[in-house]
């Protein structure tokens, strides 16, 4: 009986979570208007939109230059260009491309390592609602301390407001929820062993 009782507090706990999560996720757009961050990063997805976001941002002057994280390596440069709205110009001097990214993780490692090798740690962020918390815990798990600024793209076919009403929709969020859990896990976990051998080297110095 009291292990019914412990499944189903923990049940009961993952469920408010989630919901949690899906009203963050609802909370993030209409994305307010960015304060000038040194640099915009845009992880690639489903849609061209995320991309046209960043460009836009960069025409407004809100970075000096924008990163595409996760470019498929069969795009060329060109074709890129072609498929987003923009100043050609703009494109052409200040828009780097990231091709090793395959994933969420890759995208924060990819972005460290661009960001780090430009200065930057004022970083704009765009990307899907519904992806953006989890790659801010994924990007600062790489670069701690860094200022991340979310600029969330809407996804329509989400419905964030119903999402619990259809497969499609609760499917999606409750897959991003977990996975979300697992990066604040895994990153909870990288935090420890990164402090454990400060508090060692503390103990061994204190007086006997």
């Amino acid at each position: 009986m009291r292990l019914l009782v412990v499944i189903g507090i923990v049940a009961l706990i993952w469920l408010v979570g989630l919901f949690a999560f899906a009203h963050r996720v609802r909370e993030l757009t209409p994305a307010d208007e960015p304060a000038t961050a040194d640099a915009i990063v845009a992880l690639t997805g489903p849609s061209a939109e995320r991309v046209n976001a960043a460009i836009r941002l960069l025409e407004q002057g809100k970075g000096q230059r924008v990163l595409i994280s996760g470019v498929n390596r069969e795009v060329r440069r060109r074709e890129l260009r072609e498929l987003t709205p923009g100043s050609s110009r703009l494109f052409n001097c200040c828009v780097d491309l990231g091709f090793e990214a395959e994933d969420t993780v890759g995208n924060a490692q990819e972005i460290a390592a661009w960001a780090r090798s430009k200065g930057y740690d004022d970083l704009i962020v765009v990307t899907s609602d519904y992806h953006m918390p989890r790659s801010l815990v994924e990007i600062r798990g790489q670069m701690p301390g860094v200022k991340l600024t979310p600029y969330a793209v809407s996804t329509p076919s989400l419905d964030n407001r119903h999402w619990w009403r259809a497969t499609v929709t609760a499917r999606r969020m409750t897959l991003e929820y977990l996975k979300y859990l697992t990066a604040l896990g895994r990153e909870g976990i990288r935090r420890l062993s990164r402090d454990a051998p400060a508090t060692e080297t503390s103990a061994e110095k204190a007086p006997a």
